[in-house]
C-alpha cells in the first residue's frame, strides 16, 4: 500500500472543506475494501466507484468527482483543518490549480501497480496529460453543479472514509510488519504432510432421523441417492459428495469420524456438529506433500494479512459505541442455510488447505478450531 502523504495536495492550495478528493486516490483503497469486504462477508456490489468515466480514464485508474460546496440539509460542515502543505515541484498548473510532482508520482505508481505491462504507465509526460484531463473535468464539474448533488457528496465522504481506513491501517502494518519467522512458523502449522479424504455426506436435523437412514444403508440403499433425496446440506443435490479436504478444514468432530474409518465405509452412528447430524461415507483416501515455503509464500503473507484486519477491526469494535438500526430484512429462500451452516458449504480454508484442495466442493473450515476467527483464503495477489 503506498503512502498516502501528499494525497491531500490540492485542498492544501485550494481550502474549501474536508471532503476534496483527489482521484488518485481510490486505487489505492481496494486492497483495504476487499478485505473488508471479506470479513463483512457481504456479496453486494460497492457503491464507492463512480462510473461517470471515460475508457481512457478508466485505464489511467479511475475518475473520482471532486468538490462538495453544499452539503445535504441535514448536515453542517465541519470545522476547517489544517491540511498537509505538498512542498515538491508543480509540474503544470489548470486555471490555477496545481499539479505536483508528488501527484504525479503517485498517479504513475498507481498505474504501474494496475496495468505493469502498459507502456503508457511509464510515460510521464502522457500520465501528467491525464492528471490534467481529470482536473479539467473536475472543475467542469464544479461549474455545473454536480457538486451540489448530495449523492455525489456521500460517494466523495464513502472515498475520504476508505482512504482514511488504508491509511490507517497500512501504518499499523508498519509498526507491526509481517516477519520472515511468522511466516514459517504459519507454514510449519498450516501447510504440512498429512492426508487428504475424498467423502460423501448427509445432513439432516435429527438423530432419530439419522439413525432411519443409517438403517436404509445397512439393507444396502445407495448413499449417493438417500444424499439427494433426504440431505439438508448444500451437496445434497450432488449425492452429499464433498470432494478432497484436509481434516484442518472440517469441523472438529467431522473431522475426527473421517480419519477413523476406512476407505468405502459409512457411519454407523449419527455424527453430531453444530450443524446437525452427520451421516459420512469414506470414499478415498491419500497422502500429500506440502508445495516449497516460497511457492505459497504469498499466500500466507495475505492470509496473516487478513487475520490482521480482522483483529483490527474486531478491536476497534470493542472501543467503540456502534449502534445499527437497520432491520434485516434480506429474503430467505426456503431451507436456506447460513454461510458456514454445514461442512460443505463454501469453504473459506488456510493457504494449507487451498493449496491442495481442488477449487470445487470445497468444506467449510470451523474456525474456532483453527484458531481464526473467520481466517480466509486471500487471493492470489494483493
Amino acid at each position: 500500500m503506498t503512502s498516502c502523504t501528499a494525497r491531500y495536495t490540492r485542498s492544501a492550495y485550494r481550502h474549501r472543506h474536508r471532503g476534496k478528493f483527489r482521484p488518485e486516490h481510490q486505487a489505492n483503497t481496494r486492497n483495504f475494501e476487499h478485505l473488508l469486504r471479506q470479513h463483512t462477508k457481504r456479496t453486494r456490489k460497492s457503491t464507492m466507484k463512480l462510473r461517470h468515466l471515460t475508457i481512457a480514464l478508466l485505464l489511467a485508474g479511475g475518475f473520482t468527482l471532486s468538490g462538495c460546496d453544499q452539503l445535504p440539509l441535514n448536515q453542517q460542515p465541519a470545522p476547517a483543518e489544517k491540511k498537509p502543505v505538498d512542498e515538491s515541484p508543480v509540474v503544470a498548473t489548470v486555471n490555477g490549480t496545481p499539479i505536483t510532482e508528488n501527484m504525479l508520482n503517485t498517479y504513475q505508481k498507481q498505474r504501474q501497480g494496475r496495468m505493469p505491462n502498459d507502456p503508457g504507465s511509464h510515460d510521464r509526460k502522457a500520465l501528467l496529460d491525464e492528471l490534467i484531463n481529470l482536473e479539467l473535468a473536475s472543475q467542469d464539474g464544479e461549474k455545473k453543479g454536480v457538486d451540489k448533488d448530495p449523492e455525489v457528496y456521500n460517494k466523495i465522504e464513502q472515498q475520504r472514509r476508505a482512504v482514511l481506513a488504508s491509511a490507517a491501517f497500512a501504518r499499523q502494518m508498519r509498526k507491526h510488519p509481517i516477519t520472515e519467522e511468522e511466516l514459517k512458523a504459519l507454514y510449519k502449522e498450516k501447510v504440512s504432510a498429512g492426508n487428504e479424504y475424498k467423502a460423501r455426506h448427509i445432513l439432516v436435523d435429527s438423530k432419530e432421523k439419522a439413525e432411519t437412514l443409517i438403517a436404509e444403508l445397512d439393507k444396502g440403499a445407495d448413499f449417493a441417492e438417500l444424499a439427494k433425496k433426504h440431505s439438508t446440506g448444500p451437496s445434497g443435490k450432488n449425492g452429499g459428495e464433498l470432494g478432497w479436504f484436509s481434516p484442518k478444514s472440517m469441523v472438529k468432530p467431522f473431522a475426527e469420524a473421517v480419519t477413523g474409518m476406512e476407505k468405502g465405509s459409512f457411519t454407523h452412528e449419527p455424527v453430531q456438529t453444530q450443524f446437525g447430524w452427520h451421516i459420512i461415507e469414506l470414499e478415498d483416501a491419500r497422502e500429500t506433500t506440502p508445495p516449497p515455503f516460497e511457492q505459497v509464500k504469498p499466500q500466507l503473507e495475505m492470509f496473516v494479512r487478513n487475520q490482521r484486519v480482522q483483529d483490527y477491526l474486531a478491536k476497534l469494535r470493542k472501543n467503540a459505541q456502534v449502534q445499527v438500526m437497520l432491520a434485516d430484512t434480506a429474503p430467505k429462500a426456503d431451507g436456506a442455510q447460513p454461510a458456514t451452516a454445514a461442512p460443505d458449504t463454501a469453504a473459506q480454508t488456510a493457504p494449507a488447505e487451498s493449496a491442495n484442495q481442488s477449487a470445487a466442493g470445497e468444506p467449510a473450515a470451523d474456525t474456532a478450531e483453527t484458531g481464526s476467527a473467520g481466517s480466509q483464503t486471500p487471493p492470489a495477489t494483493p
